[in-house]
């Protein structure tokens, strides 16, 4: 069976989110850990497997996922029904790994790293900064409603996240800023903030 290493509020929140829009919450068993917070409060859990004793963390029988893009990418590839991935040979598969690893390598790192006002031409270089990312979105979402078009994907509900989570530190454009609206105001929202 597949066990999901979650600790709320954190960054699992958002695959949780994901298995509730899967449909698959009964599918997939969630262990609630203690992960070291920012406050200092929390510690590291010992039944949470994760190397680093992050949250997330997927098991699969001995096998395991760790890294949110590549676990949001696991489970709709798994539960392909639900239509949040775009499956193997789907004529949106690679813009689909695209955004998830596009998250994952250059929009979360450059959002952190612009709002801790770290600068260092290494950066601008290689990840660029937190207004050519906002830059990507806007050009993406002034042209189509969800990043892979008309329909909303697991891509959105990662790539999101930051802007619904800290709305008040990132910039946004109106297109971004619709886009956040767009994917906060579905059910598995609302159910994440009735637990």
């Amino acid at each position: 069976m597949l066990t999901f290493y979650h600790a709320p509020n954190s960054r699992s929140t958002s695959v949780k989110q994901l298995l509730i829009e899967l449909g698959a919450e009964d599918q997939v068993k969630t262990e609630i850990v203690t992960i070291p917070r920012q406050d200092g409060s929390g510690g590291r859990d010992p039944k949470n497997p994760h190397p680093d004793g992050k949250v997330p963390f997927l098991t699969d029988g001995d096998d395991y996922v760790r890294e949110r893009a590549a676990i949001i990418l696991y489970l709709s590839d798994r539960f392909p029904e639900a239509g949040l991935g775009r499956p193997v040979g789907d004529p949106q598969r690679g813009r689909y790994l695209s955004w998830l690893t596009w998250y994952q390598g250059v929009l979360e790192p450059v959002a952190i790293l612009s709002w801790a006002e770290v600068n260092h031409p290494a950066i601008y270089a290689s990840l660029r900064d937190y207004d050519t990312a906002l830059k990507t979105l806007d050009d993406q979402l002034t042209k189509t409603p969800y990043l892979l078009g008309d329909d909303y994907s697991a891509a959105d509900l990662l790539c999101s996240g930051p802007f619904a989570w800290f709305s008040d530190q990132l910039r946004v454009t109106p297109a971004v800023s619709d886009w956040v609206a767009r994917c906060q105001d579905r059910d598995s929202v609302r159910q994440m903030a009735e637990r």
